[in-house]
Order: C-alpha cells, then sequence, then structure tokens
C-alpha cells in the first residue's frame, strides 16, 4: 500500500470528525478519540489556531496526526529532541503513516529524500527541530510546499516561565507571518496560568482557542520521603523491590548517575548512567538499550528527558528532587505512558531547595524570571513534604478547581503524623487581611512575629490585634504554614513577580477554616525520616503486562516475537506494539483479521504487515 494512500477524502460531510474516527481506527486501530482529542482535531480541522494543554500519556501526538492525514499537503512538526523525533517517525511508518524527519542525523542522502517526498506531495508529515525548521534554506523549500498544518509540540519550551525554556523556540512567532492561513496547533503536558498565557504571546495564539484536560495521572501512584544519610542505599531498596520493570533514576549531577548506576548494577539491576558529558555514540547506544530492553534502570540527569517515549516504563525514582512542579510532572510523567499502573517515588532534602534556589540566583535570567523560578522551586519542595494529596496538589498548581484526593499516593494511603496548625492558619490568613493583601511571605511572618518595622510600610501594620501574636511559634514553622497555604490553593500570590504579595486565593476554604470545618495539618519533622515502607512492586510489576485474563504462555510469546521483529528493523519493541495491545491479544486469543480489527492498536496497515504471524502465534500456543 502506498502510505500517502491512507489519507481521507475531503471533510466535506456532516461531520468532520466522522471522518477524524475512520481515521483513528483504520490507521491507528482506535475505535474513539479519548478525553479533549475529539474537541482539539475539530478546532485544527476547521482551519483554526489552538493551543492543547494535555497530560503526559493523554494522546497529543494524535491532534496533530489526524488533521495531518485529513487536511491536504504535509503537517509540520516542531520538536526539540531527535531521539522523539526517532520514535514518532518509526511509529507512523509501523501505521502506513508517510512520515520523514529533519536532524542532524541524517546524512544527505537520507535529508534529500524526505525533501523529495514533501515537494511531490507524497509526505503527510515532516518532523523537524526549530533551529532547522528556521533556517532561510528550510523556510524557502517549506515556502514552496503546501503546508496542511503547523504543530509545535514541547510549547511549554516558548516560555521563559515554563521549566524548560528554549530561545530558539521564542522565534517560532514568526510562523504566524511566514505562513498566513495554515493553521498552528501548540501542545505540551505542562503549563500553569502563567506559562500558557506566555505562549500564546509568544506564538501569537492570543485568538486560539486553548483546550485544557485535567493534569491527573490516574494510574501513577506517587510518594515522597525525606532524605537520610544513606539516599543511594534507598534508591537501591526501591528499585529492586520493582527488579525486572523498566525504570528511571533521576540525579541531580553526572557523577550521580555513575555512581548510583554502579550501585543498582552491583545490587544485581541491569544499570547504566546516561548524562551529557557521555561520548555522543555511548549515550546513543545506552538509550538504545534501555527502549530496546524490560528491565533496564536508567540513572540519568535530566539530559534524559523529553526524548523518552517509551510507553512501558514502570517506575521513576529521584536521587535528587526536582525544581518545580513542572519538572518534577514531566519526569515523574515518564512512568506508565500506556496507562498501565506505574509509580515514583521522591528523596528530598534541604539541600534539594538550595540546589534549585542557588540555581535559579546564579542563571542568566532575568530578575523576574529568577524570583519566578524561586519561588516554584519552593512550592516544590512544599508539595513534597505537605499533608495533601500529591496528585490533587499538582492538579490545584496547574489551575484545576476542588481535585478530589486520588486515594493511592503515600500520603493518601499511609498519612504522616502530623500537627493541627489550623489555629495557625487563621492567624497567618488574619495577618494577609490585616496588612490589606499588600505584602509578601517575609513581611508577614516579620509581622506575626513581632519583629521591629523594616520601613514605613510594616509600621503602618504595628496597631494591628496580628502584630507579634505569632511570637510563640518558630519563624520556619510561619514559613511552612504559608507555604501549605499556597499549595492548598488557600492563598496565592500575585502582584509583581519580584515582589510577589500574598492575597486570598480560596475565599470559602478561608471560611472554612475559621468556622473550623477545615483543618490544616502540618508534617511533624522529628529529624528523621519515617520509619522505611516497603512499598510494593506488585502494581509495578503487574503492570508489566498481566492479567487474569491473559494467556501468559501467548504473552511471552508475543514478546519474544515482537523483540525479534523490532531488532530486525532496528527499532524498538514499543514501536512496533506497545504492551497495552500485547496484553489485549493475549486476552482476547484472535483467530481471525476480523478478530484482530476488533482489537485497539491494530489498524489496518498493523494487521497487513502482522496479522499472520500473530494468528499463528495464537494457533501455536493454543496446541
Amino acid at each position: 500500500m502506498n502510505p500517502a494512500a491512507i489519507r481521507s477524502a475531503p471533510q466535506d460531510g456532516p461531520d468532520p470528525l466522522d471522518a477524524a474516527r475512520a481515521t483513528l481506527k483504520r490507521v491507528f486501530g482506535h475505535e474513539d478519540f479519548r478525553g479533549l482529542q475529539a474537541d482539539v482535531i475539530r478546532e485544527v480541522l476547521a482551519g483554526r489556531d489552538a493551543l492543547a494543554i494535555l497530560p503526559t500519556g493523554g494522546g497529543k501526538s494524535l491532534c496533530y496526526q489526524i488533521p495531518a492525514l485529513l487536511r491536504p499537503g504535509v503537517a509540520v512538526v516542531v520538536s526539540p529532541l531527535i531521539a522523539l523525533m526517532q520514535d514518532q517517525v518509526a511509529a507512523l511508518r509501523q501505521a502506513g503513516v508517510a512520515a520523514a524527519r529533519l536532524d542532524s542525523s541524517l546524512d544527505a542522502g537520507e535529508r534529500l529524500s524526505a525533501l523529495e517526498a514533501m515537494r511531490e506531495d507524497r509526505l503527510d508529515l515532516l518532523y523537524v527541530s526549530p533551529e532547522r525548521l528556521l533556517t532561510p534554506a528550510t523556510m524557502q523549500l517549506l515556502d514552496q510546499a503546501h503546508i496542511a498544518l503547523i504543530a509545535i509540540d514541547e510549547a511549554h519550551c516558548v516560555s521563559q516561565w515554563g521549566h524548560d525554556f528554549r530561545p530558539e523556540y521564542r522565534a517560532l512567532g514568526r510562523l504566524a507571518g511566514a505562513f498566513p492561513g495554515v493553521p498552528r496547533l501548540a501542545v505540551t503536558a505542562t503549563a500553569d496560568p502563567q506559562t500558557r498565557a506566555d505562549i500564546q504571546a509568544q506564538l501569537g495564539l492570543t485568538q486560539a482557542r486553548v483546550f485544557v484536560a485535567s493534569f491527573d495521572r490516574p494510574n501513577l501512584a506517587l510518594a515522597a520521603e525525606r532524605k537520610t544519610t544513606a539516599p543511594q542505599k534507598r534508591i537501591v531498596e526501591l528499585a529492586k523491590a520493582r527488579k525486572g520493570t523498566s525504570g528511571i533514576v533521576y540525579c541531580a549531577t553526572r557523577d550521580g548517575t555513575e555512581t548510583m548506576a554502579a550501585a543498582l548494577a552491583e545490587a544485581g539491576l541491569p544499570a547504566l548512567a546516561y548524562h551529557a558529558g557521555l561520548d555522543a555514540g555511548v549515550r546513543a547506544e545506552r538509550q538504545r538499550r534501555f527502549q530496546a530492553e524490560d528491565d533496564v534502570v536508567m540513572a540519568a540527569t535530566i539530559a534524559f528527558g523529553m526524548g523518552v517515549d517509551k510507553p512501558d516504563v514502570r517506575f521513576v525514582l529521584h536521587l535528587d528532587a526536582p525544581k518545580s512542579v513542572e519538572a518534577y510532572w514531566q519526569e515523574v510523567g515518564r512512568a506508565g505512558r500506556d496507562g498501565a499502573p506505574a509509580e515514583a517515588v521522591t528523596l528530598f532534602g534541604a539541600g534539594d531547595l538550595r540546589r534549585a534556589l542557588r540555581f535559579a540566583e546564579e542563571g542568566e535570567a532575568d530578575p523576574a524570571v529568577k524570583a519566578v523560578q524561586a519561588r516554584k522551586a519552593r512550592q516544590l519542595f512544599s508539595l513534597l513534604d505537605g499533608m495533601s494529596c500529591r496528585r490533587a496538589s499538582v492538579r490545584r498548581y496547574f489551575g484545576e478547581v476542588d481535585p478530589e484526593p486520588c486515594g493511592a499516593c503515600d500520603v493518601c494511603t499511609d498519612p504522616p503524623a502530623s500537627v493541627d496548625a489550623t489555629e495557625w492558619a487563621q492567624k497567618a490568613i488574619s495577618a494577609v487581611l490585616r496588612m490589606d493583601q499588600r505584602v509578601g511571605r517575609g513581611r508577614l511572618v516579620d509581622h506575626l512575629l513581632g519583629k521591629p518595622p523594616r520601613d514605613g510600610l510594616d509600621a503602618q501594620y504595628t496597631d494591628k490585634t496580628t502584630y507579634g501574636c505569632g511570637a510563640d511559634v518558630p519563624e520556619a514553622r510561619w514559613r511552612a504554614v504559608y507555604e501549605s497555604l499556597l499549595i492548598d490553593g488557600v492563598l496565592t500570590e500575585a502582584g509583581d513577580d519580584l515582589r510577589p504579595v500574598l492575597q486570598i486565593g480560596d475565599a470559602e476554604a478561608v471560611r472554612a477554616l475559621f468556622r473550623k470545618e477545615r483543618e490544616l495539618r502540618l508534617r511533624l519533622d522529628a529529624g528523621g525520616k519515617r520509619p522505611p515502607r516497603a512499598r510494593a512492586a506488585g502494581r509495578a510489576a503487574a503492570a508489566g503486562g498481566s492479567s487474569h485474563d491473559a494467556d501468559e504462555g501467548l504473552l511471552a510469546r508475543l514478546r519474544t516475537w515482537r523483540r525479534k521483529t523490532a531488532a530486525a528493523q532496528g527499532a524498538p519493541p514499543y514501536v512496533v506494539f506497545p504492551d497495552a495491545t500485547l496484553l489485549a491479544l493475549a486476552e482476547a486469543r484472535p483467530a481471525s483479521r476480523a478478530d484482530l480489527a476488533r482489537i485497539s492498536g491494530m489498524g489496518e496497515k498493523r494487521i497487513e504487515r502482522y496479522g499472520d504471524d500473530i494468528l499463528a502465534l495464537v494457533r501455536d500456543a493454543a496446541s
């Protein structure tokens, strides 16, 4: 079959989503869209710009891949990492889609082949880095092509308020003028309201419709622990409990990845180190092994980041805490992209916070950006050390209202020892109100402690009843109270980014605290971590692809066949079929091609290519 032939007819029927669903089923083997996918796709099919904030594993790629197959011309996808482009192009080709990429890893012949396919209208999607896209030569070639749409992946990279700002992304705003009338879709998994606004401004999407899905990850169990004197030993203990599954251990330094990988290997785990200081060939080989094997643990810096497209990572461990809630959610989100159960455990300590604050202070960003980075670091630390459901706290951070406790994180399932801080919260909020919601945390704490006024602003409020009313409470405790109220959304920071002031964020929550219908609890810090929990690896191990309905023998045969098939193609196994499809095959035990077509993930091209092999494996397993 000619890959370009899978394009559907123009969407001139009663509902363009009918054609989109038909394409989804035929090409990708899925019955219907999930979440906000259909709404985003409808907007792009109509030729309108959009910004989509969808969670990791939420199917962002389909939001531009489906319109690319329905709209005439080639879709240009801007992506920040070669590894990410390689995986997506390989997966699309498995599905029979005409996809190519332009990056520095290609030789001249490969680049020429991709450009010829685009000029001859034989290409559905072209993946390109922002640096290469904006070169005069590439822009001239695209100007001569028929562009169906422009998709900007990992769009948070455009914002200086985001956690992975890349200056080259700022120039992508030029695309609006260079290709007028071509719909542009920006997608990302992590962007708070401030970052979303900046993405819109920088990319010229201020009139675009914004789609924001829930940031919930129901399959992801979160936990955090204070560091002890032997954090590497604790990581080894956690990783050994999950032996046989694929995982990532994030470390703050290059040396940390090397010593962590050595400790894991000594414990009998297949472990590798990954950081930017390694030879490029070594990095590529280690990433290949991680993608191709089912049980490798990668000890890595954040250099092993957005290029990780492996769907069946079962756990993410942090030897060192990241620098913001956004970075945390991106990194833990690399576990369980296939929707099966996964776990994330973060070790944290005061040194992590100091490192993040130093990173913000020593950077080259503007003072306002540094102030935001420092605030984000404190908010993450408060989340990790806090008493609120971890997943709900993340969702609230990104702007969701009244998220329910997840019932699965360590705070929900094993609440730590704590103290009732409701009365302190009442005093802290009263101080915010008495000082007219016009000062920041430092001044509020000084006010509660009764410290001498710094200047005339403080002196205005020394006659208030809250002045000195908290002198019997340690300064660190007052700071913890304010951090907790901020992460819970009771208070919010507003005003100048350099000098944020505390204001009421949720008036109803404030009233509930004063009526004692709601309480605030703070974690007790006795100078050591809680007794180590032997967190069961059962959920993560089971998520490797097993259920009570699956034929285990058939599943094993399918895995072996997939591994050999992928090796012959030089592709990661999950590009041939994800774990979820193998599990569905082992449960359904299909006997015909019609049976295969009813399984999610079995598109026409995959059935044509692999159907006979799979049916033979099913027959052999049954005999």
